[in-house]
């Protein structure tokens, strides 16, 4: 990827990573970006590097505008290392003692990955930097989704530099909202689901505060994927709804098996629920990965979770996607527990344990068949659909 102005005298300049295709657990599979910004003026600022390994890139599509040695300060609203991984090469490029401007967490984030004893500005939230014809406000935003996290919002051409609130893991020479078009929401969605619903209190508070200071935003421009141009308040309006955790009317029956019983009354149990007009997805967990799975759990108002039992306890896959989704705190759920069992049947319990430490309200009772469903235990399990149907539409 190129050095790209996206308004005068303001850069996109970082680097594309068209393989990764697993982001700390989380699927990518359309890549991803690592944007980094250059603003041009009275003084010349770098906002966030990029990953480790990238940085000759980056450096390279800096100098495509300006030498990187005139670079006068650097701006790193967040401290993981694929944003500030380049930050040590970067800086002995500029020159060391080169301004960095961070959170106050940041500064301590930062002095814990990196021995380097740079020229740190730890700012205050609010606090004001003037760089000639513009003037730049920072905003924490802590635990968005780090406790270092920051935007950095530029007055007077209304751009919120936005780390990594409103981004998507996507890859592609696509650089805006308006030229990728709506399929770009399914990737800001799985972004969200997977990264920010544990903060959606959080979203919702900030939400209310840029609306109450009256923040003018014509552009946000995040560390990963696309810069929203065209409709910024589409991405807002999208968090805003998010983090309120509204569910639809619509169910996901989450499972794994092995010997397919599990499966016939996964597909049973889909069957009745679908029978009361709700909408629903069975799931096989080794057909899927764990991040989609949770997309899926973001706007659903019923989880059913099925397991087999295998050695006194849950098959491994249904813990693991239990830990992953009992992480991420999703909130306003139905949950309901089932599975086959050869001799003893304990996974059905286990699930349900989860399930009500995640403050689900629990269908009653749990669904237990041993070995394989007759057409008694078929019809059982589509009466428990519709009762997981009925609790949707009636929730």
């Amino acid at each position: 990827m190129k050095a790209v102005e996206i308004a005068k005298g303001v850069y996109n300049v970082g680097v594309i990573d068209w393989n990764i295709r697993d982001f700390h657990g989380y699927s990518t599979e359309r890549g991803s970006s690592y944007n980094s910004f250059l603003i041009v003026d009275e003084k010349v600022v770098l906002i966030d590097t990029v990953k480790r390994g990238y940085e000759d890139q980056l450096l390279e599509n800096i100098s495509q505008i300006i030498d990187p040695k005139k670079i006068d300060i650097v701006i790193s609203n967040h401290t993981e290392m694929d944003h500030s991984g380049g930050l040590p090469r970067v800086m002995h490029y500029i020159g060391e003692q080169k301004p960095l401007f961070c959170s106050k967490m940041g500064l301590k984030n930062l002095a814990h990955h990196f021995t380097h004893k740079w020229n740190f500005h730890g700012v205050e939230n609010g606090e004001e930097l003037n760089i000639g014809s513009r003037t730049l406000t920072f905003l924490e935003t802590r635990m968005l989704h780090w406790p270092d996290s920051m935007f950095t919002y530029c007055n007077e051409d209304k751009i919120l530099f936005s780390s990594d609130a409103f981004g998507q893991h996507y890859a592609g020479y696509e650089m805006f909202d308006d030229v990728v078009g709506h399929t770009i929401m399914s990737h800001a969605k799985k972004y969200f689901a997977n990264i920010l619903m544990l903060y959606a209190p959080k979203i919702q508070k900030l939400i209310e505060h840029v609306v109450e200071i009256g923040l003018d935003i014509q552009m946000i421009c995040p560390d990963h994927g696309v810069i929203w141009r065209r409709e910024p308040g589409k991405i807002i309006e999208a968090y805003a709804r998010w983090s309120q955790q509204v569910p639809e009317q619509k169910a996901i029956v989450v499972y794994d098996t092995m010997w397919h019983s599990t499966q016939t009354m996964a597909e049973a149990i889909a069957d009745g629920i679908s029978k009361e007009g709700v909408s629903v997805k069975p799931i096989h967990i080794r057909s899927s990965h764990r991040s989609d799975i949770m997309t899926e759990v973001l706007d659903a108002k019923a989880i059913v979770v099925g397991s087999p039992t295998l050695n006194n306890g849950m098959f491994p896959t249904v813990s693991d996607i239990l830990t992953y989704m009992k992480g991420l705190k999703p909130k306003n759920k139905i949950g309901a527990a089932f599975g086959s069992y050869g001799w003893s049947g304990e996974s059905v319990k286990l699930v349900r344990e989860q399930l009500e430490a995640m403050k689900f309200d629990m269908i009653d009772p749990n669904l237990r068949i041993q070995y394989v469903p007759d057409e008694e235990g078929i019809e059982s399990c589509v009466a428990f659909g519709r009762q997981i149907g009925q609790a949707v539409l009636n929730g």
